[in-house]
């Protein structure tokens, strides 16, 4: 099987411009590819993973990454997917997230010896002369086609400011800047960049001749990849001072019986061979695969050590061997007790099981709390600082939100 088969088989090809050309490139280590990823946090999500698996997958068969900070397009905000204006970062922030995230890919893509390039599009973005740059490149744009854009189209109700409207331009002039300076022939992004990815092929193409060779290639990355990166509580992150190794193992083990096949193509370096085998699975048998994509995406993020902990602990939560020393924790103090007692709604806030004593309640009411195993069912429930003390109890709320709860 060929690299562009594999890609086609494990479901990540949604859309290309020219399948042929695409297909000569991948599987025989010609493409010169970039992602970009907007610095808007300090860490990297597993909305990115996706993008970062498929750079791994290529760059293994010979292929060159270039890994495309946004530390110029992120001043102004994609709209991409919003509602909204995203908030205003500062230079300081955008340059602090950029720091980190390139920490984050270096120990996962191979950066030594030119095999990838990590680039930051502050190098051509932040000091643009605005009046060149509007004749040069925004000559090209057509503004009836770019408001036809499935991008700026759902914005148009709320309002869409001129700032946000440049962002096509700006992601298309990177992919030309990336193309002179790097010989970058193929840009690959999620379905919903796929205007500001034709813009940057047709900007590509106007500026410098319908010789010049660019491709774009659009993938299932964002319309896949936010869904999987998104919980009840927010983004699920990389970095292990975010997301524990433990909450990142946890979050794949609960995923959903649909879904966990897909994610084993999309994600894991798994033979697919061996995946076929699984599509028969069922019952019992899905949760064998939920816990091999588990450990799979965490020992690829934390390591080896970390992921076969996370998988130990989850064993000891739900009754089979192993230890929970690794579970995320919350710690109690003497403040916290009153006469030497504390109740359960005062444990679940201070554990950071539920947000309010008001949803702890309803939690207990509607029967999904319990306390080492045992479930809560009455609102004033106590306990002693001597029932917690020791190795601490095990609080569950709902069938994915755990705590060890001890005291200090």
């Amino acid at each position: 099987m060929t690299v562009f088969d594999e890609l086609k088989a494990r479901g990540l090809l949604a859309q290309l411009t020219d399948e042929e050309e695409i297909k000569e490139l991948v599987n025989n280590g010609k493409a010169v590819f970039y992602i970009g990823f907007d610095p808007t946090a300090d860490s990297l999500h597993v909305g990115h993973f996706m993008a970062l698996c498929l750079m791994k997958r290529l760059q293994m068969a010979g292929n060159k990454p270039i890994a495309l900070i946004g530390g110029g397009t992120a001043m102004i905000g994609d709209p991409s997917g919003r509602t909204d204006m995203r908030s205003m970062m500062t230079v300081e922030t955008i340059d602090h997230n950029c720091e980190c995230f390139k920490e984050q890919m270096s120990k996962f893509i191979d950066f030594s010896d030119g095999k990838a390039l990590m680039v930051n599009n502050a190098e051509w973005l932040r000091d643009l002369n605005y009046i060149e740059f509007i004749r040069d490149i925004g000559a090209h744009f057509s503004v009836n086609r770019m408001l036809s854009a499935e991008c700026y189209k759902q914005r148009m109700e709320k309002g869409l400011s001129f700032l946000e409207f440049n962002y096509m331009i700006m992601q298309s002039y990177d992919f030309l800047s990336l193309y002179e300076r790097y010989g970058c022939n193929m840009q690959f992004g999620g379905d919903d960049q796929w205007s500001n990815m034709l813009g940057g092929t047709e900007l590509i193409r106007r500026k410098l001749g319908k010789d010049a060779y660019a491709m774009t290639i659009n993938l299932l990355l964002n319309s896949e990849g936010k869904k999987m990166g998104k919980t009840q509580k927010g983004a699920v992150w990389l970095d292990p001072k975010k997301t524990s190794p433990y909450e990142f193992y946890q979050y794949w083990r609960n995923i959903g019986d649909a879904d966990v096949l897909k994610c084993i193509r999309m994600l894991t370096f798994i033979p697919l061979e061996e995946i076929d085998k699984m599509d028969s699975w069922e019952g019992s048998q899905l949760n064998t695969a939920k816990e091999i994509l588990a450990f799979e995406l965490t020992k690829m993020i934390h390591g080896e050590e970390e992921a076969t902990k996370a998988q130990e602990a989850a064993k000891a939560l739900f009754g089979g061997s192993g230890n929970s020393a690794d579970m995320p924790t919350a710690t109690l103090t003497d403040d916290d007790f009153t006469d030497g007692n504390i109740d359960i709604l005062s444990v679940l806030v201070k554990s950071g099981l539920v947000p309010t004593r008001n949803e702890g309640r309803r939690a207990v009411e509607q029967g999904g709390v319990s306390v080492e195993g045992e479930k809560i069912t009455d609102i004033k429930a106590v306990f002693s600082k001597e029932q917690l003390s020791g190795d601490g109890v095990v609080v569950k709320r709902g069938k994915k939100n755990f705590r060890k709860v001890i005291v200090q």
